[in-house]
């Protein structure tokens, strides 16, 4: 263990479940906390500083996305709930408050050490970049200070709309978006019940920046919810 490893908090009151993922992220090279409360989670994760939170929503105290909406307050730091509440909505609740992704119970330990690895790995890059303007991954290169895609150095000519949308998406690469979170920043408040717009300019990107539209490498589906910029 060093000092320079990851810190995440565990808000969870399921006992099993806590010890099973302190025991397993710390094999991991992980610096764990727990807390059993939403209100001992929120003081921990003040005292703490930690790089990521996982949190139930099903707590004895209060309910989890209170902690989501206090947290957020002060910080940007990833949350990835983890819950057995499996309904769309929860989901749609949960990111809108700004979790960053959400796995429901039962689950795989293998994705959640993937999820956490995505959001660590977003959250390094834009320290590393305060500003922001070049986001590079595999042979899709977006400038967003000088507004200009490339795939392959190839440029890749969008629309407005279609450039906002993209840009919305790799701003918060690896987080789960909410229709009505994208509806919001690309067309306004105004729109978030025009879905269709976002199918619509969802499948124009596709078209234009996958190698197989129908099995999408970087813009992902969330049925129900939303989509992903996958990194």
């Amino acid at each position: 263990m060093s000092k320079n490893d990851p810190i995440i908090i565990i808000i969870e009151d399921d006992p099993a479940i806590r010890k099973f993922l302190h025991t397993s992220l710390s094999r991991q090279d992980f610096i764990v906390f727990e807390a059993e409360s939403g209100k001992q989670g929120i003081v921990e994760a003040g005292m703490r500083k930690p790089d990521l939170m996982i949190l139930d929503l099903g707590l004895p105290d209060m309910d989890g996305v209170e902690v989501i909406k206090s947290v957020r307050a002060w910080s940007g730091m990833p949350i990835i709930v983890l819950s057995a509440r499996n309904h769309e909505q929860h989901k749609i609740d949960a990111l809108d408050l700004g979790a960053n992704d959400y796995l429901t119970k039962p689950f795989g330990f293998g994705e959640l050490l993937a999820r956490i690895r995505v959001a660590l790995r977003h959250t390094n890059r834009a320290s590393e970049s305060p500003q922001g303007e070049l986001f590079k991954i595999d042979n899709l290169q977006i400038d967003l200070l000088n507004r200009m895609v490339r795939i392959d150095q190839q440029e890749v000519r969008l629309t407005p709309i279609q450039y906002r949308l993209l840009s919305v998406l790799v701003k918060h690469a690896g987080k789960v978006m909410t229709h009505q979170q994208i509806l919001r920043e690309v067309w306004g408040p105004s729109y978030q019940e025009n879905a269709h717009y976002l199918r619509i300019y969802m499948s124009q990107l596709r078209q234009k920046l996958e190698q197989d539209p129908t099995q999408p490498r970087y813009l992902l589906t969330e049925s129900g919810v939303g989509y992903r910029f996958k990194i």
